[in-house]
């Protein structure tokens, strides 16, 4: 059968420039090209969301309207499309009652084995479902653990109502809430809660709803008060506080006590539950063991009824395996997964599904893989790809692009020096191209061979977290430390929890996502924007807020957004720009006012490095220089952050942070949505760190990142319970010469010193 293609033709989102492109269909074509440089415009932006809209549109207008929506790519043609299914990076949520075990329905095919051949009966598939209220523990609702309120840092008993006694910041002074519970006529406003009867602190804290009036002018209203627990425990602990946006989470947080349940004892489900067995073992005792101890178990059971479940299971559990898993439990907690993790848990989803002809997108799926793993993911790509479909993969790790049936590289360089395909073909031409993809793709830095001395250590004694197994360890100060390790090994548990919980005064630069509303830009996040407007402000003898599109001095007519939203029920909302400011975003008046002669709109349409070359204020410039430094300053002052790809948006948050004044810098996988040659850059700026007298910890499996680091703290040897001790610290020097450390295995294959395992 002839090779046959999806073709795009005068493609233009973003940064793109009239690009048109053949993309062979049931081959894996990679991606490649430096951030920013068009690759996701091309592949989520233009691919992606024209599969979407299109397979949206066969769906009556009322089901429609309970989809997402997607809008038509600014593109001439795009022919030739399959179903998309989209794999990014996106952590998965789903709130306490979501575990890897159903997300991926392995664990209903585990309910079903146990509603079949469990003993003694405990009833159907759902009696053994922890959110099925037949299933769950009543006196948890399927948690497991218990969650009450903090009655020592919710209430200052040495304090009255009037002086603040209810310290949760909702019931502030003269707040809507305290208010309430003044005007509910209950309490005596002026008495210290330690003075309180008991009656007085059960009703405070647990009254029943108690309406009362409330006269404002000449109007009554109705209002009713609610014991302040009571009301806290409904809103944000029965509700379950993991379904509320992080910054809610982190507010309230600090209240709440938890414990295990003292029925399940964590386990989440009925007593009748946990009484039916299968070889001895409950279902709760089955989903806390990792996965390939778990897959051992499940081929033992040999009940002829069973058989077709057995396979179905050990064939799940196996893909998890294969796609380096194996340390993850079923009853972990989605919310828990990192990117990469979340990811790779998703694609266990699509291994599973008999579909054909489907065209698969990953947005990098190597991220938080040790290169001992990342073969794994090559060989699932390959299997998608076997399988009759189209793989598209966005993707800077060389150990990946290598897999390639085809390889699409875009540039030249990012932002608006972007946006054109500069090679199309295969790996082998790749690596003659002369491309910085090309040129890097057989380019290593050396080992270093000098190294700083450390000035003190950081100790952490005695670690047990998560699968930390009583870990011991000093981190030098003042020099550059990796610490690295397979996936699941306790990287993260040792620096990004214990440690940063004994030195909460650490600079963390981590994964976390950054902020992408529309009013969002580069200006706004890193600071810039501020310092601009007191220049604006000091050189007009005006307001501040006047040069805010955000305040005073935004466009009436679109409220400072510079477009218009039109909403057509049902159908597909309409962008338009503001007639009255022309997208600038701003009033005529404010537009005005000048800066050396421009105005605060055209400082907005400056890239980073021109603004540089405009601005001689010292704060703004080191701001500035910050962005430049990490290799962001082709970005515009005013671009909405939610058009930037996933490498810069890590950038530019590193950029924020760099001007910080701190003496501990921790970096979670810093090289995450980075191009090969932006690794010496990133290099180049945490060198600058700890020349500076700044202790760097990188957490990071980054060979080039690892070569040069002062200081390496190995975590292994393996995956969750087979991990968690630190099995080598020393120099990249030392490293090699070490046995029964994957990390030094690998690096002794990068610098030719023995084949890779």
């Amino acid at each position: 059968m002839s090779q046959e293609f999806i073709e795009i033709r005068g493609a233009r989102e973003n940064n793109l420039k009239n690009v048109s492109l053949r993309i062979p269909k049931r081959k894996i074509t990679i991606f490649t090209g430096v951030s920013g440089s068009g690759k996701s415009s091309i592949v989520f932006d233009t691919i992606a969301n024209e599969a979407q809209r299109q397979l949206y549109e066969n769906f009556s207008t009322f089901v429609r309207n309970f989809l997402p929506r997607y809008s038509q790519p600014d593109a001439d043609a795009i022919e030739n499309l399959n179903m998309a299914v989209v794999v990014d990076q996106k952590r998965l949520g789903g709130g306490s009652h979501s575990t890897m075990g159903t997300i991926t329905d392995i664990y209903s095919v585990l309910r079903l084995l146990f509603s079949r051949i469990g003993q003694p009966f405990a009833g159907y598939s759902n009696a053994f479902s922890f959110n099925d209220p037949q299933g769950m523990c009543p006196e948890c609702g399927g948690l497991g653990r218990k969650i009450g309120v903090d009655l020592n840092k919710f209430l200052d008993t040495s304090k009255s109502l009037n002086e603040g006694a209810i310290l949760y910041s909702e019931y502030a002074v003269s707040s809507w809430s305290w208010n309430n519970v003044i005007q509910s006529g209950l309490f005596d406003a002026d008495k210290k809660l330690s003075d309180y009867t008991s009656d007085e602190m059960e009703l405070l804290q647990h009254s029943k709803p108690h309406k009362f009036q409330l006269m404002m002018g000449n109007k009554a209203f109705n209002l009713t008060f609610e014991g302040i627990v009571d009301r806290f425990s409904n809103k944000y602990i029965t509700r379950d506080v993991k379904s509320y946006s992080e910054r809610t989470q982190k507010s309230v947080e600090p209240f709440m006590t938890y414990g295990p349940c003292t029925l399940c004892k964590g386990a989440r489900l009925s007593q009748a539950a946990l009484s039916c067995k299968i070889n001895g073992r409950n279902i709760a005792e089955l989903s806390a063991m990792e996965v390939d101890e778990l897959i051992a178990v499940i081929r033992e059971i040999k009940d002829p009824v069973a058989a077709p479940m057995v396979n179905m299971l050990v064939e799940r559990l196996q893909h998890l395996i294969d796609i380096g898993l194996e340390y993850l439990s079923l009853n972990r907690e989605t919310d828990s997964l990192s990117g990469g993790e979340s990811q790779r848990v998703k694609i266990v989803k699509h291994l599973t599904s008999s579909l054909t002809d489907v065209v698969y997108i990953f947005d990098e799926p190597s991220v938080g893989l040790h290169p001992r793993d990342v073969h794994r993911m090559n060989e699932l790509l390959q299997k998608l790809r076997d399988k009759g479909n189209t793989v598209i993969v966005v993707e800077h790790d060389p150990a990946v692009i290598q897999v390639a049936d085809y390889v699409v590289d875009v540039g030249p360089a990012a932002g608006s020096g972007g946006g054109q395909i500069v090679y199309e073909g295969s790996y082998e031409g790749l690596l003659q191209a002369e491309t910085i993809t090309g040129r890097y793709m057989q380019r290593s830095l050396p080992v270093k061979d000098h190294f700083r001395s450390a000035k003190g250590h950081l100790s952490i004694q005695k670690a047990n977290l998560n699968n930390l197994q009583n870990v011991s360890v000093n981190i030098p100060t003042g020099i550059l430390t990796a610490v690295t390790g397979v996936a699941g090994s306790g990287k993260s548990s040792l620096i990004n929890q214990v440690f940063l919980e004994q030195y909460p005064e650490a600079i963390v630069i981590d994964q976390s996502a950054v902020g992408v509303n529309i009013r969002s830009n580069p200006a706004t996040y890193t600071g810039v924007m501020d310092d601009v407007r007191k220049a604006f402000a000091a050189a007009n003898n005006v307001s501040a807020s006047l040069f805010s599109f955000n305040s005073k001095g935004a466009c009436e007519n679109c409220q400072g957004l510079g477009v218009i939203y039109t909403d057509l029920a049902y159908l597909e909302g309409v962008k338009t720009p503001c007639e009255v400011c022309c997208g600038k975003r701003f009033k005529d008046e404010v537009l005005a006012y000048k800066f050396n002669d421009r105005s605060i709109s055209d400082v907005l349409d400056m890239t980073v490095d021109q603004a540089l070359d405009f601005f001689e204020t010292k704060e703004i410039v080191r701001r500035l220089q910050a962005m430049s430094d990490v290799g962001i300053g082709y970005l515009k002052l005013g671009q909405p952050l939610s058009t930037l790809s996933g490498g810069e948006c890590q950038r530019i948050k590193l950029a924020s942070e760099l001007h910080k004044k701190g003496s501990v810098y921790v970096m979670d996988e810093p090289t995450t949505g980075l191009h090969m040659s932006d690794v010496s850059h990133l290099l180049a700026i945490m060198n600058r760190l700890v020349d500076a007298k700044n202790t760097v910890i990188v957490i990071e499996h980054n060979l080039d990142i690892i070569k040069n680091a002062d200081w390496i703290i190995d975590m292994g040897p393996e995956g969750g319970t087979k991990g968690g001790q630190v099995i080598f610290e020393g120099t990249p020097a030392q490293i090699l010469e070490t046995e029964h450390s994957l990390t030094g295995d690998y690096l002794r294959y990068e610098v030719g010193l023995v084949p890779a395992n």
